[in-house]
């Protein structure tokens, strides 16, 4: 099955010039629907309580464009108010639907159905993004080098003797670092199975764990636009003195990305063809984020993909604004690709009418 998924063909784009294509009239922006009492702890709440005043902020860009923008929380009134107002493509950016992940594939899934065009992955490729461990396997089984790694589904599965120690424990199918604290990383292996006891009791799934790769961190960027380019930064972090140098949750969150590292160019063109394969095979669109270590003795580990990852001007601080900055790329030239590359999509295929409101 695994092969399979990687093979399946992205839906085909018309050949014209973007040049040929204008920009919509009306934008619609889905972003999360966020509740306290939808999730298990404060910290996975912290990723997604801005969701609606950073969609706004998004909103704010497309008026300057011209483009009237309509405001969607990613709920089960979503396909009432998109037939009420019609806007000719949607930006998705919900990450989790009641609080769960695993559930935000249900967003482009809705939108297939109405056959409104929509920016970012699809309903695969959102699925995927929310099983890291199966990612892990697309990504080995097409030659894209990863940690050593093991799924626990229960804290007392058998722990494969090839591990190493350190090891690094990951939520399953959360993304935004959360739980990613110092306390994730274990030496032996009776702190990890203390580890595993609290994730899966709390968060009530799967807990990847694999090798903790030491050395330097890179973050790459896949942006899509009338070509597919990579854009590559290192992260050289200001705290270099702990024992195990990496982005934690309080890092991601509770500062300002200046204030924990800084951001440097980087280029390595083996790299980036890495990142194009692992882009195509996790099945991405338009863009992608992709989080990778490279060790002493220079090999490059893949340790985390991100379809739809954090979106959003430079002033929200998310890696992919802040990294094309230094490329000369402004968020409105991101805001143009993304759009363009999803009008060239819908003249792609014949689009569909809204339904009539009486047949709703």
């Amino acid at each position: 099955m695994l092969s399979t998924l990687s093979q399946i063909k992205r839906k085909p784009r018309s050949p014209k010039n973007e040049n040929e294509y204008e920009l919509p009239k009306t934008a619609g922006i889905v972003y999360s629907d966020v509740r306290r009492e939808y999730f298990p702890t404060e910290a996975q709440y912290i990723t997604e309580k801005d969701a609606e005043k950073d969609a706004c902020l998004i909103a704010q860009y497309l008026e300057t464009l011209g483009i009237k923008v309509f405001l969607y929380p990613g709920n089960s009134e979503l396909p009432a108010r998109l037939y009420r107002d019609r806007p000719e493509l949607v930006i998705n950016l919900v990450d989790a639907v009641k609080g769960d992940e695993s559930l935000s594939s249900a967003i482009p899934g809705v939108l297939e159905l109405l056959d409104v065009p929509y920016t970012g992955a699809d309903i695969l490729g959102v699925s995927l993004g929310a099983n890291k461990s199966l990612v892990k396997k697309l990504l080995q089984q097409n030659g894209i080098p990863v940690p050593h790694y093991q799924l626990f589904n229960t804290p007392g599965d058998y722990l494969d003797p090839t591990l190493r120690f350190p090891l690094i424990s990951k939520l399953n199918a959360i993304h935004g670092s959360v739980e990613i604290t110092r306390d994730a990383v274990s030496e032996n292996e009776k702190h990890l199975r203390e580890r595993l006891k609290f994730l899966i009791g709390t968060y009530k799934q799967p807990v990847l764990v694999e090798e903790f790769i030491a050395g330097r961190e890179i973050t790459a960027i896949l942006l899509e636009g009338l070509n597919r380019k990579v854009y590559l930064a290192e992260k050289v972090f200001k705290d270099q003195e702990d024992k195990y140098v990496f982005s934690t949750f309080e890092y991601q969150w509770l500062y300002s990305g200046g204030e924990v590292h800084d951001y440097a160019k980087y280029d390595d063109p083996v790299l980036k063809e890495y990142v194009k394969k692992a882009f195509d095979v996790t099945h991405m669109y338009d863009y992608g984020k992709f989080d990778v270590r490279l060790d002493p003795s220079g090999r490059y580990f893949f340790i985390d993909c991100n379809p739809n990852p954090a979106f959003g001007p430079k002033e929200l601080d998310v890696a992919l604004s802040v990294i094309l900055d230094m490329y000369g790329v402004s968020f409105y030239e991101i805001l143009k690709r993304l759009l363009l590359n999803t009008v060239r999509d819908a003249a792609g295929r014949e689009r569909l009418p809204y339904p009539r409101e009486e047949d709703v």
